[in-house]
Protein backbone atom coordinates (compact mmCIF):
# COMPACT_ATOMS: atom_id res chain seq x y z
CA UNK A 1 0.00 0.00 0.00
CA UNK A 2 2.98 1.92 0.56
CA UNK A 3 4.87 2.36 -2.81
CA UNK A 4 0.90 2.38 -4.27
CA UNK A 5 0.36 5.35 -2.29
CA UNK A 6 3.76 7.21 -3.24
CA UNK A 7 3.23 6.19 -6.99
CA UNK A 8 -0.31 7.83 -6.58
CA UNK A 9 0.53 11.07 -4.69
CA UNK A 10 4.03 11.56 -7.01
CA UNK A 11 2.22 11.27 -10.29
CA UNK A 12 -0.80 13.73 -8.87
CA UNK A 13 1.21 16.34 -7.32
CA UNK A 14 4.20 16.44 -10.04
CA UNK A 15 1.21 17.28 -12.54
CA UNK A 16 -0.22 20.14 -10.30
CA UNK A 17 2.66 21.35 -9.24
CA UNK A 18 4.11 21.99 -13.26
CA UNK A 19 0.99 23.50 -14.42
CA UNK A 20 0.67 25.66 -11.39
CA UNK A 21 4.08 26.44 -11.98
CA UNK A 22 4.07 27.37 -15.25
CA UNK A 23 1.71 29.96 -14.36
CA UNK A 24 3.69 31.45 -11.91
CA UNK A 25 6.52 30.98 -13.43
CA UNK A 26 5.00 33.12 -16.75
CA UNK A 27 4.03 36.06 -14.22
CA UNK A 28 7.33 36.47 -12.53
CA UNK A 29 9.09 36.37 -16.35
CA UNK A 30 6.74 38.76 -17.36
CA UNK A 31 7.41 40.93 -14.16
CA UNK A 32 3.65 40.55 -12.97
CA UNK A 33 4.70 39.04 -9.53
CA UNK A 34 1.36 40.51 -7.86
CA UNK A 35 -1.03 37.92 -9.51
CA UNK A 36 0.67 35.29 -7.95
CA UNK A 37 -1.77 35.63 -4.77
CA UNK A 38 -4.50 35.00 -6.91
CA UNK A 39 -3.10 32.03 -8.27
CA UNK A 40 -2.39 30.66 -4.25
CA UNK A 41 -6.09 31.58 -4.03
CA UNK A 42 -6.68 28.91 -6.17
CA UNK A 43 -4.84 26.51 -4.84
CA UNK A 44 -5.90 27.13 -1.22
CA UNK A 45 -9.61 26.37 -2.62
CA UNK A 46 -8.65 23.67 -4.31
CA UNK A 47 -6.70 21.97 -1.21
CA UNK A 48 -10.43 22.47 1.23
CA UNK A 49 -12.63 21.10 -1.70
CA UNK A 50 -10.04 18.32 -1.84
CA UNK A 51 -10.68 17.51 1.60
CA UNK A 52 -14.20 18.17 1.70
CA UNK A 53 -14.63 15.73 -1.14
CA UNK A 54 -12.33 13.22 1.09
CA UNK A 55 -14.84 13.74 4.27
CA UNK A 56 -17.80 13.15 2.00
CA UNK A 57 -16.70 10.47 0.69
CA UNK A 58 -15.48 8.79 3.89
CA UNK A 59 -18.78 9.64 5.62
CA UNK A 60 -21.43 9.23 2.87
CA UNK A 61 -20.49 8.33 -0.01
CA UNK A 62 -20.41 4.38 -0.31
CA UNK A 63 -20.19 1.69 -2.86
CA UNK A 64 -21.26 2.04 -5.98
CA UNK A 65 -22.49 5.48 -5.86
CA UNK A 66 -19.14 6.71 -4.72
CA UNK A 67 -17.71 4.98 -8.17
CA UNK A 68 -20.51 6.69 -10.61
CA UNK A 69 -19.91 10.40 -8.52
CA UNK A 70 -16.38 9.91 -9.16
CA UNK A 71 -16.24 9.12 -12.81
CA UNK A 72 -19.19 11.84 -13.40
CA UNK A 73 -17.32 14.58 -11.48
CA UNK A 74 -13.86 13.13 -13.29
CA UNK A 75 -15.55 14.05 -16.68
CA UNK A 76 -16.96 17.58 -15.99
CA UNK A 77 -13.38 18.62 -14.01
CA UNK A 78 -11.27 16.91 -16.95
CA UNK A 79 -13.34 18.97 -19.94
CA UNK A 80 -13.25 22.18 -18.40
CA UNK A 81 -9.71 21.84 -17.34
CA UNK A 82 -9.02 21.26 -21.27
CA UNK A 83 -10.58 24.23 -22.36
CA UNK A 84 -8.85 26.38 -19.97
CA UNK A 85 -5.38 24.67 -20.44
CA UNK A 86 -6.26 25.49 -23.98
CA UNK A 87 -7.05 29.20 -23.44
CA UNK A 88 -3.94 29.32 -21.58
CA UNK A 89 -1.92 27.88 -25.13
CA UNK A 90 -3.81 30.55 -27.22
CA UNK A 91 -2.48 33.39 -23.99
CA UNK A 92 0.54 32.40 -23.93
CA UNK A 93 1.17 32.25 -27.53
CA UNK A 94 0.08 35.80 -28.15
CA UNK A 95 2.41 37.11 -25.20
CA UNK A 96 5.53 35.23 -27.04
CA UNK A 97 4.68 37.44 -30.31
CA UNK A 98 4.61 40.37 -28.43
CA UNK A 99 7.75 39.31 -26.15
CA UNK A 100 9.73 42.67 -26.61
CA UNK A 101 6.15 45.27 -25.39
CA UNK A 102 4.71 42.09 -23.34
CA UNK A 103 5.47 43.78 -20.04
CA UNK A 104 3.22 46.94 -21.45
CA UNK A 105 0.09 44.75 -22.75
CA UNK A 106 -0.50 42.28 -19.88
CA UNK A 107 -1.63 45.26 -17.89
CA UNK A 108 -4.31 46.03 -20.14
CA UNK A 109 -5.00 41.95 -20.34
CA UNK A 110 -5.11 41.03 -16.82
CA UNK A 111 -8.12 42.94 -15.45
CA UNK A 112 -10.60 41.75 -13.41
CA UNK A 113 -11.66 38.70 -15.70
CA UNK A 114 -7.88 37.52 -15.12
CA UNK A 115 -8.30 37.52 -11.72
CA UNK A 116 -10.89 34.76 -12.00
CA UNK A 117 -9.11 33.01 -14.54
CA UNK A 118 -5.80 32.99 -12.67
CA UNK A 119 -8.09 31.40 -9.44
CA UNK A 120 -10.35 29.22 -11.77
CA UNK A 121 -7.02 28.01 -13.65
CA UNK A 122 -5.00 26.85 -10.31
CA UNK A 123 -8.73 25.79 -8.41
CA UNK A 124 -9.24 23.13 -11.44
CA UNK A 125 -5.91 21.80 -12.13
CA UNK A 126 -5.41 21.08 -8.09
CA UNK A 127 -8.97 20.24 -7.35
CA UNK A 128 -8.77 17.65 -9.96
CA UNK A 129 -5.42 15.81 -8.95
CA UNK A 130 -7.08 15.99 -4.90
CA UNK A 131 -10.03 14.47 -6.14
CA UNK A 132 -8.19 11.79 -8.22
CA UNK A 133 -5.70 10.69 -5.09
CA UNK A 134 -9.00 10.67 -2.62
CA UNK A 135 -10.53 8.15 -5.16
CA UNK A 136 -6.93 6.47 -5.51
CA UNK A 137 -6.50 6.12 -1.95
CA UNK A 138 -10.06 4.89 -1.42
CA UNK A 139 -9.16 2.19 -4.07
CA UNK A 140 -6.31 1.14 -2.65
CA UNK A 141 -7.36 1.07 0.81
CA UNK A 142 -10.82 -0.09 0.95
CA UNK A 143 -12.19 3.05 1.94
CA UNK A 144 -9.61 4.53 4.56
CA UNK A 145 -8.49 7.59 2.68
CA UNK A 146 -6.56 8.60 6.11
CA UNK A 147 -4.28 5.24 6.10
CA UNK A 148 -2.96 6.19 2.67
CA UNK A 149 -2.47 9.75 3.64
CA UNK A 150 -0.69 8.73 7.08
CA UNK A 151 1.80 6.49 5.04
CA UNK A 152 5.15 7.18 4.00
CA UNK A 153 3.79 7.03 1.01
CA UNK A 154 2.04 9.40 0.72
CA UNK A 155 4.46 12.48 2.28
CA UNK A 156 7.46 10.46 0.01
CA UNK A 157 5.81 11.12 -3.10
CA UNK A 158 4.94 14.45 -2.18
CA UNK A 159 8.51 15.47 -1.79
CA UNK A 160 9.70 13.95 -4.67
CA UNK A 161 7.13 15.51 -7.01
CA UNK A 162 8.32 19.23 -5.60
CA UNK A 163 11.72 18.02 -5.97
CA UNK A 164 10.73 17.59 -9.51
CA UNK A 165 8.89 20.53 -10.07
CA UNK A 166 12.00 22.72 -8.40
CA UNK A 167 14.52 21.50 -11.04
CA UNK A 168 12.06 21.78 -13.72
CA UNK A 169 11.69 25.28 -13.29
CA UNK A 170 15.01 26.17 -12.33
CA UNK A 171 16.00 24.59 -15.47
CA UNK A 172 13.45 27.33 -17.28
CA UNK A 173 15.20 30.50 -15.54
CA UNK A 174 18.29 29.85 -17.96
CA UNK A 175 16.24 29.87 -20.96
CA UNK A 176 14.70 33.24 -23.22
CA UNK A 177 10.91 34.27 -22.43
CA UNK A 178 10.13 33.02 -25.98
CA UNK A 179 11.59 29.36 -25.82
CA UNK A 180 9.86 29.34 -22.22
CA UNK A 181 6.66 30.08 -24.05
CA UNK A 182 7.12 27.26 -26.84
CA UNK A 183 8.69 24.84 -24.16
CA UNK A 184 5.72 25.25 -22.08
CA UNK A 185 2.87 25.64 -24.27
CA UNK A 186 3.95 21.91 -26.11
CA UNK A 187 3.97 20.32 -22.47
CA UNK A 188 0.17 22.10 -21.81
CA UNK A 189 -0.99 21.27 -25.19
CA UNK A 190 0.05 17.39 -24.26
CA UNK A 191 -1.85 17.62 -20.78
CA UNK A 192 -4.76 19.03 -22.39
CA UNK A 193 -5.02 16.53 -25.24
CA UNK A 194 -4.59 13.58 -22.48
CA UNK A 195 -7.51 15.64 -20.37
CA UNK A 196 -9.67 15.12 -23.56
CA UNK A 197 -9.36 11.80 -23.96
CA UNK A 198 -9.56 10.13 -20.48
CA UNK A 199 -12.87 12.04 -20.59
CA UNK A 200 -13.98 10.67 -23.50
CA UNK A 201 -12.59 7.01 -22.41
CA UNK A 202 -14.35 7.05 -19.42
CA UNK A 203 -17.89 8.36 -20.86
CA UNK A 204 -17.58 5.10 -23.52
CA UNK A 205 -16.92 3.33 -20.60
CA UNK A 206 -19.90 4.43 -18.88
CA UNK A 207 -21.73 4.04 -21.96
CA UNK A 208 -22.74 7.48 -22.28
CA UNK A 209 -21.82 7.57 -25.67
CA UNK A 210 -20.74 4.76 -28.22
CA UNK A 211 -18.37 4.09 -31.02
CA UNK A 212 -18.05 3.66 -34.36
CA UNK A 213 -16.39 0.68 -34.58
CA UNK A 214 -17.13 -2.42 -32.46
CA UNK A 215 -16.07 -5.94 -32.23
CA UNK A 216 -18.26 -8.48 -33.38
CA UNK A 217 -19.04 -9.17 -29.60
CA UNK A 218 -20.53 -6.01 -29.72
CA UNK A 219 -17.48 -4.12 -27.32
CA UNK A 220 -15.69 -1.22 -28.63
CA UNK A 221 -13.16 -1.33 -31.00
CA UNK A 222 -9.66 -0.61 -30.90
CA UNK A 223 -7.45 1.16 -33.29
CA UNK A 224 -4.14 -0.59 -32.08
CA UNK A 225 -3.30 -2.56 -29.05
CA UNK A 226 0.65 -2.29 -28.00
CA UNK A 227 -0.30 -3.71 -24.48
CA UNK A 228 3.18 -5.34 -25.11
CA UNK A 229 5.33 -2.22 -25.19
CA UNK A 230 3.50 -0.04 -22.54
CA UNK A 231 0.34 -1.53 -20.10
CA UNK A 232 -1.61 1.77 -19.43
CA UNK A 233 -1.88 0.39 -15.76
CA UNK A 234 -0.11 -2.69 -13.59
CA UNK A 235 -3.16 -4.86 -14.03
CA UNK A 236 -2.65 -5.04 -17.79
CA UNK A 237 0.50 -5.39 -16.94
CA UNK A 238 -0.21 -8.99 -15.02
CA UNK A 239 -2.69 -9.63 -17.46
CA UNK A 240 -0.67 -9.53 -20.39
CA UNK A 241 1.98 -12.07 -18.45
CA UNK A 242 -0.66 -14.27 -17.90
CA UNK A 243 -1.83 -14.33 -21.38
CA UNK A 244 1.17 -14.41 -23.02
CA UNK A 245 4.01 -15.57 -21.08
CA UNK A 246 6.44 -12.82 -21.31
CA UNK A 247 6.88 -9.81 -20.17
CA UNK A 248 5.82 -6.09 -22.07
CA UNK A 249 8.79 -3.70 -22.30
CA UNK A 250 7.96 -0.96 -20.01
CA UNK A 251 5.89 -2.03 -17.09
CA UNK A 252 2.94 -1.28 -16.12
CA UNK A 253 3.70 0.97 -13.68
CA UNK A 254 5.86 3.67 -16.29
CA UNK A 255 2.33 3.27 -18.32
CA UNK A 256 -0.06 4.11 -15.16
CA UNK A 257 2.20 7.35 -14.83
CA UNK A 258 2.14 8.29 -18.48
CA UNK A 259 -2.04 7.35 -18.38
CA UNK A 260 -2.37 9.83 -15.32
CA UNK A 261 -0.23 12.65 -16.85
CA UNK A 262 -0.68 12.64 -20.39
CA UNK A 263 -3.70 10.34 -21.54
CA UNK A 264 -1.37 7.62 -22.41
CA UNK A 265 -3.92 4.55 -23.73
CA UNK A 266 -2.76 0.95 -24.90
CA UNK A 267 -5.61 0.42 -27.27
CA UNK A 268 -7.85 3.40 -27.92
CA UNK A 269 -11.10 3.42 -29.58
CA UNK A 270 -11.41 5.36 -32.70
CA UNK A 271 -13.19 8.40 -31.28
CA UNK A 272 -10.28 8.10 -28.44
CA UNK A 273 -7.69 8.68 -31.56
CA UNK A 274 -9.47 10.88 -33.53
CA UNK A 275 -10.05 13.13 -30.70
CA UNK A 276 -6.26 13.00 -29.36
CA UNK A 277 -4.84 13.76 -32.94
CA UNK A 278 -7.73 15.86 -33.67
CA UNK A 279 -7.31 18.39 -30.94
CA UNK A 280 -3.81 18.96 -32.06
CA UNK A 281 -4.86 19.67 -35.58
CA UNK A 282 -7.22 22.44 -34.45
CA UNK A 283 -5.06 23.85 -31.64
CA UNK A 284 -2.61 24.43 -34.50
CA UNK A 285 -5.62 25.76 -36.73
CA UNK A 286 -6.27 28.77 -34.17
CA UNK A 287 -2.58 29.18 -33.50
CA UNK A 288 -1.95 30.15 -37.15
CA UNK A 289 -4.97 32.39 -37.56
CA UNK A 290 -4.04 33.99 -34.01
CA UNK A 291 -0.75 34.67 -35.84
CA UNK A 292 -1.92 35.45 -38.86
CA UNK A 293 -3.79 38.16 -36.99
CA UNK A 294 -1.09 39.37 -34.88
CA UNK A 295 0.79 39.92 -37.76
CA UNK A 296 -2.09 41.85 -39.61
CA UNK A 297 -1.99 43.94 -36.89
CA UNK A 298 1.65 44.67 -36.55
CA UNK A 299 1.22 45.82 -39.87
CA UNK A 300 -1.15 47.99 -39.72
CA UNK A 301 -0.01 49.88 -36.89
CA UNK A 302 3.46 49.73 -38.32
CA UNK A 303 1.95 51.88 -41.62
CA UNK A 304 0.02 54.21 -39.15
Amino acid sequence: MDLQAFLITFREALEAILIVGVILTYLTRIEQTHWHKWVWVGVVLALAASYGVALAFQIIFTGFASIGSQNYLKIGIMLVSCGLLTHMVMFMSRQGDMQGKVQNKIASILTVGGIVNMVLHSFLVVVREGVETVFFFAAITGGDIQKALQSWGALGGLILAFVVGYLFFKGTKKISLRTFFRITSVFLMMISAGLLVQAVGIMQDLGIIGSIYRTAGGEIGEVYNITAFMPEHPIDEMQYVRDTGSQPLVNGQVGIFMKAFLGYTQNPSVEEFLLYWGYYFFLFVLLAVQRKRIVMETAVKSAA
